[in-house]
């Protein structure tokens, strides 16, 4: 019993020093976002400062629409990540729980396309949305990403789970097959799709190339191609650029702390190991 209270004390002392490492950049950014610009360039080693000063925060939302590209990164990661979530569920359903000829193969191919690069289909795409003449719009920006391979693998690994005697059981009831999905299915995969939920939002909310590629007009960019005005060619606003780098972590991190009770369950449900 003392060995194992040193042993999992020593777990303790070690989770709170990766814990730490992995929280300093973090921590450095955001007492760098209420220092002068000065003192970032100057003494950029200086970890905490010896001026505090809110004329970053001022500047950010004084020098460009930081609202509106939050409402963007919003509209655009949250549109997504509900939808993926339905499409991707829907996919991953039917290949873990209804078999058809060449599901095999089609879910195959469907893996194939995540060795794919995005830098490969990006030109194509855009090409594509610029026919149907949606670019610069939340439909042409959300269309591509409503599903992918990674999100249809991940709810096919979590459904593969799910005993068969529960869709058994709903059909000698009556339930439908739709009903089977929405009144089973989904409640069951409820941990899962907290995870992937909390994946997809923080890819897209993060994602820089894709809503640079796809607008052109400051009213329509998210948060992330909206903080870059702040580096020019031969200058850069580190402040603000901090500044908004901390407000853009918050609604991530509030979901994934909403979530964070069924992610490392949904996580075990799905099968996927590191």
């Amino acid at each position: 019993m003392k060995l194992s209270r040193t042993a999992n004390l020593i777990i303790l002392m070690v989770s709170i020093l990766i814990g730490g490492i992995f929280l300093l950049p973090f921590l450095w950014m955001t007492l760098s976002s209420i220092k002068p610009e000065s003192l970032i360039m100057g003494h950029p080693e200086q970890f905490f400062p010896t001026e505090l000063s809110l004329e970053n925060y001022t500047i950010l939302f004084s020098q460009i629409p930081f609202f509106r590209f939050l409402l963007n990164s919003c509209i655009f990661a949250g549109g997504v990540t509900l939808c993926s979530l339905l499409f991707d569920s829907l996919a991953g359903y039917a290949f873990a729980k209804l078999p058809f000829k060449g599901s095999t193969v089609l879910f195959i191919l469907v893996l194939m396309t995540m060795m794919v690069p995005f830098q490969i289909t990006m030109i194509p795409l855009y090409l594509i949305m610029n026919k149907f003449h949606i670019l610069n719009t939340y439909a042409g920006l959300m269309l591509p990403r409503l599903t992918n391979a990674f999100g249809i693998y991940f709810m096919r690994q979590s459904f593969l789970s799910v005993p068969n005697e529960l869709m058994d059981a709903g059909r000698i009831d009556g339930v439908s097959e739709t009903g089977i999905f929405f009144r089973i299915m989904i409640p069951v995969a409820v941990a899962s799709l907290s995870t992937l939920g909390v994946f997809h939002f923080m890819y897209n909310w993060n994602d820089f190339l894709w809503p640079m590629l796809m607008t052109n007009t400051l009213e329509m960019q998210t948060l992330p191609v909206g903080l870059a005005l702040f580096q020019g060619e031969h200058v850069m606003k580190h402040g603000p650029m901090f500044a908004g780098a901390v407000l853009s972590i918050i609604p991530i991190l509030i979901i994934f702390l909403a979530a964070q009770k069924t992610f490392i369950k949904g996580i075990a449900l799905s099968g996927i190991k590191g």
